[in-house]
């Protein structure tokens, strides 16, 4: 169908709005009206959509959109519809729809009022389906989100490679495949799929100017990351977690620190997880906290933040995620936290998957390491891992931003390429480090290339600084990873030549972000300094008070509380709460003096407090801890509740110290009474109401060790404490 470009702007701006197309739009436009096959590679926010809309509102006949989600079928129906007077201009079929509903769609189809049908590829392999749109005049077939044809792509669907064997048994029309994310390798196997190796290809930029990329280590991420959005008040951001634990663990996070945040995950009824994302796209929720089930094809252009508290799966996946932030053209800042500990966990998910599945995860995990890792331009690695060469460098990523300090790096260049060449090119990246520095792997072994001559070639280097000098051979273009052999290392005419003709090349060393940068033993508390003076001035306070309520000290608040309050300077009672040991009931006790103390001294001094470390955290009510508490009310023997838990007693009359220690009031008497005698529990209790320190050992010093059990002075400190102190 001819169409003169005037005609074809007047037509986008009679449908669309519109009055010019984005990129290469309009030459993927002519090409389905003149009824040719497409390959269609479009960043997130490119205006991928509109390739298919326009020449399906101006073609006879229905265009059938092969989607595979529900919801992003239903935003561009509704999408559709407001731009026609027709309501039946657009319809989707899927598993929503009641059959009343699916009758009128197929009535609307069949009556050639609709130009556009939304499939899901599950519906389109139901043989009524099939047998209805053989009736159909069908003006193109568009594939939307092709890459989940490929197993190498990120998000694969195996209903997706009976696509094309589909279409044949309808009838054959035109195809256009859609995807915002394919490598090479992704690419060919989706035209091979398709059988459209001859189709036209149309490749955009992967390159977003506006976003900035930042890769920070893990450690005490939740905590980070609310900082991060206080300073960015109002402005509207995707969370990112791969479990749905984690993703209700932020969310709340967030909401007790006056974020607007709701979850979003497949584990929620569907009522819920649409109303949520409804919330995000009408501006009553600033943050979604997501699994990667979110996003896709949601059109919400003023997203300023994506952040991923795990590292994706693959390269492909965060692309297109943080693709989704700044599609207006405006700011959109793309955060990742990092550490390898959740690389090894990802992998340990593979197990027992088929062998050739897990080769592709390990391949695809390893290019995510290297893009964390390493300190070249981020923007430049993306795109290089896409196929597309960048010049220069972004001028807007951590690593452009911060850099590391460069190396000649000729001397190794050489020595990797000629090891490259020593193994036949027939290995992996990691596999040729291993080589270079030394380190004699089970593979390395088992290739013989213990004794290969490159062994240990460049061993005073470890393999993380040889894997480092790989990549940036691949950036260069020294060397190229197979398409058909995916992930194995080969010398380009580039890299032969460097070798006869080398020349300097600045390389940097990657990034080590494991250094003490798991979060969960990281202490949640805060890293400074204590502050001798002020620790004085709280002991003083603690002192007064205790002989004011005829208390020791130590029921008060306890030495690393003080330490902590010294440290995070509460100056709240909600702050005080989050002080180690201490808990809401030690502070509506105690507090009101110490943080009235705390607040003349912090203005005093002019003292400007770390307030990444008064982040307010949702208190861990662990199983084990709600259990003990619960048990207790019932009267149940402490003896059976160890045992229930799989804990010794000992370990058990820990917990419950700790519980008594944040505040908690508990009642274990119907069991001290039980194991013993009245007058040795008064002589406990009355030892406590002198006593200096809570020290176990000075008890059993002072009331005699062969007449109490450790056991025993522990219950009944447990019981002053509680009764005094909570």
């Amino acid at each position: 169908m001819q169409v003169t470009d005037r005609k074809l702007t007047g037509f986008l701006k009679q449908y669309f709005g519109f009055d010019s197309f984005k990129g290469n739009q309009e030459i993927i436009i002519k090409n389905v009206l003149n009824e040719k096959d497409g390959f269609v590679l479009m960043p997130t926010g490119g205006g991928k959509s509109l390739c298919y809309q326009l020449p399906a509102l101006i073609m006879e006949g229905t265009a059938i959109v092969i989607s595979p989600l529900i919801a992003l079928m239903k935003n561009q129906v509704d999408a559709m519809r407001s731009f026609s007077t027709d309501e039946g201009v657009a319809h989707f079929l899927n598993s929503s729809l009641t059959k009343s509903a699916i009758a009128k769609v197929r009535k609307d189809v069949l009556s050639q009022r609709t130009r556009l049908l939304y499939v899901a590829p599950e519906s389109l392999t139901k043989e009524e389906n099939i047998e209805f749109l053989k009736n159909v005049n069908i003006s193109f077939y568009a594939i939307d989100e092709a890459h989940c044809i490929s197993e190498w792509g990120h998000d694969f669907r195996p209903e997706y490679r009976r696509i094309r064997p589909i279409i044949n048994k309808v009838g054959t029309a035109p195809i256009i495949a859609l995807t915002a994310t394919a490598t090479p390798k992704v690419q060919n196997d989706i035209q091979k799929n398709l059988d459209m190796m001859e189709a036209s290809v149309f490749k955009s930029s992967f390159r977003r100017h506006n976003l900035y990329y930042e890769v920070r280590p893990k450690v005490r991420a939740t905590k980070e990351i609310i900082k991060f959005i206080s300073a960015n008040k109002g402005k509207s951001g995707i969370i990112y977690c791969l479990s749905r634990k984690k993703v209700e663990e932020i969310a709340q996070n967030l909401v007790v620190n006056n974020i607007k945040a709701l979850p979003y995950h497949a584990g929620m009824d569907a009522a819920t997880r649409s109303k949520n994302q409804d919330m995000f796209l009408m501006e009553e929720a600033d943050v979604i906290v997501a699994t990667i089930a979110f996003g896709m094809g949601i059109d919400k252009p003023d997203v300023r933040f994506v952040i991923h508290y795990d590292i994706p799966k693959s390269l492909e996946g965060y692309y297109q995620e943080t693709g989704r932030a700044g599609r207006d053209g405006g700011e959109g800042k793309c955060i990742a936290f990092y550490r390898y500990k959740d690389i090894q966990k990802l992998e340990k998910f593979m197990q027992g998957k088929p062998v050739a599945e897990q080769e592709i995860g390990k391949q695809l995990l390893l290019e995510t390491v290297s893009y964390a890792e390493s300190s070249v331009c981020r923007p430049k690695l993306l795109l290089n891992y896409f196929g597309e060469e960048m010049k220069g460098t972004c001028g807007n990523c951590d690593n452009c931003l911060h850099p590391k300090e460069k190396f000649e790096g000729q001397e190794f260049i050489i020595l990797a390429l000629k090891t490259i060449l020593g193994v036949w090119e027939r290995f992996k990246l990691d596999h040729i480090a291993d080589v270079l520095s030394g380190n004699a792997t089970s593979a390395v072994k088992s290739y013989k290339h213990h004794h290969n001559e490159f062994f240990g070639a460049g061993k005073e280097k470890d393999s993380k600084f040889w894997n480092a000098v790989l990549r940036q051979t691949l950036i260069e273009r020294l060397v190229y990873k197979d398409i058909e052999n995916y992930g194995l290392l080969k010398i380009s005419e580039k890299g032969k030549e460097y070798l006869k003709n080398p020349y300097s090349i600045m390389l940097t060393q990657d990034h080590d972000y494991d250094i003490n940068s798991d979060e969960e033993s990281a202490a949640e508390g805060g890293t400074g300094a204590v502050d001798e003076e002020l620790i004085h001035i709280l002991k003083d306070l603690r002192k007064k008070m205790a002989k004011k309520l005829e208390l020791p000290p130590f029921v008060i608040f306890q030495d690393p509380s003080i330490e902590d309050m010294a440290i995070q300077y509460p100056i709240t009672i909600d702050e005080m709460k989050n002080i180690v040991g201490v808990g809401t009931g030690k502070a509506r006790k105690f507090g009101k003096e110490f943080v009235e103390t705390i607040k003349n001294y912090v203005d005093e001094k002019e003292i400007i407090r770390p307030q990444d470390m008064v982040v307010k955290s949702v208190v861990n009510k662990s199983g084990v801890k709600v259990f003990i508490i619960q048990s207790i009310d019932r009267k149940i023997s402490l003896t059976d509740i160890a045992e229930a838990k799989n804990l010794e007693l000992m370990e058990l009359i820990d917990e419950i110290e700790a519980i008594v220690n944040s505040g908690t009031k508990i009642n274990i008497d119907y069991f001290i009474n039980d194991i013993m005698d009245e007058d040795k529990i008064e002589d406990v209790y009355e030892y406590f109401r002198e006593a200096e320190s809570e020290s176990i050992q000075d008890a059993l010093n002072e009331l005699g060790e062969g007449d109490y059990s450790e056991e025993e002075i522990r219950l009944v400190r447990i019981k002053f404490l509680s009764e005094l102190g909570n």
